[in-house]
């Protein structure tokens, strides 16, 4: 059985960016109905993004 830990936030900075209206659209459709954040989807976004990148930089 897995050992339940209690998770801790990572620290976070505010970063203020400017998206297309188009591209907020998407992401709140694609989120809409779904316990999901704009920013979370944003941040989840990213991380796979720079995962990709170190892949093909390999």
């Amino acid at each position: 059985m897995k050992k339940f830990k209690i998770p801790s936030i990572p620290p976070t900075t505010n970063k203020s960016i400017r998206f297309p209206n188009d591209i907020i659209e998407d992401v709140e459709k694609a989120i809409r109905g779904k316990e999901c954040t704009f920013s979370a989807f944003v941040i989840e976004a990213v991380r796979v993004a720079l995962e990709n990148l170190e892949e093909e930089n390999q």
